[in-house]
């Protein structure tokens, strides 16, 4: 059996954020629950950098855990974020859209703005992965 995905979109404009409405999935035969990843270091020491520095660490720690499960990255269905700061945020984007964008990722999505994350950390990526 090979799993089958189907995206679900009755509008075309979160085209443009690189997300779907819903994500179909059958003939699973795995899946991962991903915990937040975060900007922290092969230490376990949290990034004090900038919202940009600390996205671009946050999605390489994704992609480490996911790698190193056994799945593939373009198989991520649901990627939430969690912030401090959607401003701050989505003045750092392109970083997110680019990666989903070569990833071909299609995957149900949520941004949420927190009052605090863990210690000096600033943005969260949560996934759920399946093949």
């Amino acid at each position: 059996m090979n799993m089958q995905k189907r995206t679900i979109n009755p509008w075309q404009w979160q085209q443009q954020r690189n997300y779907v409405q819903a994500v179909e999935v059958k003939d699973v035969s795995g899946t991962l629950y991903v915990s937040g990843q975060t900007a922290i270091d092969e230490n376990g020491i949290s990034s004090d950098a900038d919202m940009r520095t600390q996205l671009i660490h946050a999605i390489a720690n994704v992609e480490r855990v996911i790698l190193e499960a056994g799945y593939e990255i373009r198989n991520i269905v649901r990627l939430n974020i969690y912030t401090t700061s959607s401003a701050e945020l989505f003045q750092n984007f392109d970083i997110f859209q680019e990666w989903a964008q070569k990833n071909q990722l299609q995957q149900a999505s949520t941004v949420m703005e927190v009052k605090h994350l863990f210690e000096t950390l600033q943005v969260e990526l949560e996934a759920t992965v399946v093949k």
